[in-house]
């Protein structure tokens, strides 16, 4: 997974042939509901301004629920992966809120480790996984191949480092503004962050998992005469983890974009106080 697909760069990173992969506003819209029948405390009903309205409020309606209709029919992408055979569980809707459960506290490097073997354990491994995998250290060969190392079994690690050394070439590395190495001009920092916004177990049979984690992220760089600003991607990162003696371990992975949300009214910082976000605040341990 890298964050540097976005905008044309690295379609082709950090993806190999065989199947592994890795990660590397301007307004709102609101819907005014109608008035309750007098005495909501709303005060009174609003007059109907024109029959266009009204077609079109009920062109709105006619369109969710067929988008309802749709989604209880039980098709989608997910569709096919529900766990097969005695023993598997079938991807369904999970609560929105955090269960409570506290991180774990162990490390592999930089990656928190020692995550429960259940369903929660493979949630929260996959989302510390996608962090790393669209963290800056993996512009970096040498810190790169430490992550790969630390998410990956063996088998797909050594797969990978390969085709990912070509993928994050020294062409890709300049279109970010990288020198070969991986490294921001001086003066300037080079953002690559991946935060995720919930997870969903699609899959689970003990020592197998499937999961998919959506995150929103952060990639550009930040400084003066940058020609490449800091700017936000909305994507959904699937994993396929394993039981391993040292934890989960990801055994092979994919990426697509979206859901993305409508953008908000904020105005964008200027590359300066993005730099400076960038360095005061840190990131977290993911738990689900």
């Amino acid at each position: 997974m890298s964050l540097g697909d976005e905008d044309g760069y690295g379609n082709d990173s950090g993806r190999s042939n065989d199947g592994y992969s890795t990660l590397g506003g301007t307004r709102q819209t609101r819907t005014r509901l109608p008035d309750g029948q007098g005495g909501d405390g709303y005060g009174p009903r609003r007059p109907a301004r024109t029959s266009r309205s009204l077609f079109t409020v009920i062109g709105v309606v006619v369109l969710l629920l067929g988008a309802i209709a749709f989604a209880n029919m039980g098709g989608g992408d997910g569709g096919g992966d529900g766990a097969s055979g005695s023993g598997g569980k079938k991807a369904g809707s999970a609560p929105t809120a955090p269960t409570g459960t506290k991180p774990v506290t162990g490390k592999n490097g930089d990656i928190a480790s020692g995550f429960a073997h259940d369903e929660q354990g493979a949630q929260s491994a996959a989302s510390n996984f996608a962090v790393a995998l669209g963290s800056v250290e993996m512009f970096k060969k040498n810190s790169r191949h430490t992550i790969v190392d630390a998410i990956y079994t063996s088998t797909a690690a050594a797969k990978l480092r390969g085709p990912q050394d070509a993928a994050y070439s020294p062409a890709f590395l300049a279109k970010l503004g990288l020198d070969s190495d991986g490294n921001a001009p001086q003066g300037n920092t080079f953002v690559s962050r991946t935060i995720p916004v919930g997870t969903k177990l699609d899959s689970f049979e003990g020592d197998t998992a499937k999961v998919s984690v959506w995150y929103t992220g952060l990639i550009g760089m930040s400084g003066p005469g940058s020609t490449d600003p800091v700017r936000t991607s909305w994507k959904t990162f699937t994993v396929e983890l394993t039981w391993t003696s040292e934890g989960w371990r990801a055994v092979n992975d994919s990426q697509k974009d979206g859901p993305a949300p409508v953008p908000g009214d904020v105005a964008a910082s200027s590359s300066d106080e993005i730099s400076k976000a960038v360095e005061e605040y840190g990131g977290f341990t993911y738990a689900r």
